[in-house]
């Protein structure tokens, strides 16, 4: 069975349900695909910002999942590529020399400075949607708040895409 078919019995067995089919993808759809769902909702013009919907996630995100977003985004452009951005809150973190954060410092962040973090994120390397929705896609059950809306456009232009 193809991912398209995959996701078109996905989609009429749950009944159009997003979170259901979020389930259905994480739990039976070959590895990677719900990074490329996730991927396709945080670059539709439908939905919020990347930095937004990174934001949101952040908020709604174990103190490990937090700092597990924000080494990912260190790990992909860098340190000294973010240190400035949402006001030099990510560097203020991070001492010298340091690549990582802990779950204790990410927690001082806001879901608004890591918004900002994102955004900058997304400016300087377009490619780091890739890395965080593969990222966001180890913990399906969060993936979910992001809103059903969010997840059916997702699911539709996962498909469109699969279509093409």
């Amino acid at each position: 069975m193809s991912l398209m078919d995959f996701l078109q019995s996905a989609a009429t067995a749950l009944g159009g349900n997003p979170e259901q089919q979020v389930d259905h993808v994480a739990q039976n759809a070959p590895e990677g695909a719900l990074g490329q769902l996730l991927a396709g909702a945080f670059r539709s013009d439908q939905t919020p910002a990347f930095g937004n919907m990174v934001g949101e996630l952040f908020g709604q995100s174990s103190g490990a999942q937090q700092a597990g977003l924000l080494n990912q985004l260190l790990a992909t452009l860098g340190p000294a590529a973010l240190a400035g951005a949402a006001g030099g809150a990510l560097g203020n973190l991070l001492q010298p020399g340091a690549t990582q954060v802990t779950p204790a410092q990410a927690s001082q962040l806001t879901p608004a400075q890591v918004q900002e973090i994102a955004a900058h994120a997304e400016q300087a390397h377009p490619g780091v949607i890739d890395q965080i929705a593969d990222f966001y896609a180890q913990h399906p059950t969060l993936v979910k708040t992001i809103g059903s809306a969010a997840l059916a456009i997702a699911l539709a232009r996962f498909k469109e895409h699969q279509q093409g």
